[in-house]
């Protein structure tokens, strides 16, 4: 019997966010909205998604011991997140610097912060975490080499799941044990590198899945995203809506994806669910404070 569904390992940041009547081009000044700050971090953003769905969900993860470090924690606390993993000093929390312009659409700059402090160590350390987790998931806004041990340290019965955000290219041991490896269109290029030699999605998402993974999604913000397997590729639509905010979006897709897939649900299944989640998220503003409910997303 697992303690956890779903083992979060990954950034915590303090978003910083500005509304922007559009996003400034190089040399330029723009004038902006007031400044908010939430919680965020692909990984405590993960975290926080699947404790709204219902997950049993803990998060490995280290924030400085400053105010933004409290407001994460309170926010992890606030969704019924186990946050025994989180480790506090070492550096300052890491902060987020966000744009969102009129149509939903953000650009983000990250100083990592405590986060780059999260190191294999850290990992090692944290092994009962692992043994009693269904499903393991982790990003790249933390170190390489950490990712790497998070995949070493994995328990035989669990599932990995990456979200290779900010992208860069993998080595194999990661590749290999991704089931699913989650990437959007411009992630997919990235890792691809010359590898990418068509501009189709579906092409994308085989050429991925002959780099190693076990699975492969590709996300196509509102059209969806494309599932793909030893059994083929099979398009996801997305529910319709009319965005606010996509800001944490994507980790609000990861998040119910791997929860679902711990439950026991099909990969196109689980991703079908996922989209709607990742529908409901962008019709509020910001990102943890979007993810919605059971009860929103089947209202959706």
């Amino acid at each position: 019997m697992y303690d956890y569904d779903l083992l979060v390992v990954g950034s915590a940041n303090a978003d910083l966010v500005i509304r922007v009547e559009r996003r400034p081009a190089a040399g330029e000044t723009v004038l902006g909205g007031d400044l908010a700050v939430h919680p965020g971090g692909k990984g405590a953003n993960q975290a926080v998604a699947a404790a709204r769905l219902g997950a049993r969900t803990a998060l490995l993860a280290r924030v400085g011991d400053d105010a933004n470090g409290r407001l994460l924690l309170d926010s992890q606390h606030a969704a019924g997140v186990d946050t025994v993993g989180v480790l506090v000093g070492g550096a300052p929390t890491g902060v987020a610097l966000i744009t969102v312009d009129p149509c939903g659409d953000n650009s983000i700059v990250v100083s990592p912060g405590a986060n780059a402090r999260l190191a294999p160590g850290d990992i090692r350390a944290a092994v009962s975490l692992f043994l009693a987790s269904r499903v393991v998931s982790t990003q790249l806004e933390i170190p390489l080499e950490t990712v790497v041990e998070v995949v070493r340290n994995l328990s035989p019965d669990s599932r990995f799941v990456l979200n290779p955000s900010p992208p860069r290219p993998l080595p194999t041991e990661i590749l290999a044990a991704c089931d699913p490896l989650i990437v959007n269109e411009h992630e997919a290029r990235v890792i691809l590198g010359e590898a990418c030699v068509s501009e189709e999605p579906a092409d994308r998402a085989r050429l991925l899945l002959a780099k190693g993974p076990r699975s492969v999604v590709v996300t196509l913000g509102a059209e969806g995203a494309l599932v793909c397997d030893d059994s083929g590729v099979t398009r996801v639509p997305s529910p319709k809506v009319d965005a606010v905010d996509t800001t944490g979006a994507g980790d609000a897709f990861t998040a119910a994806l791997a929860w679902k897939l711990g439950s026991g649900s099909a990969l196109a299944d689980a991703a079908a669910y996922a989209a709607r989640v990742g529908a409901a998220a962008v019709t509020k503003r910001g990102a943890q404070e979007s993810y919605p409910t059971v009860a929103e997303v089947e209202a959706l």
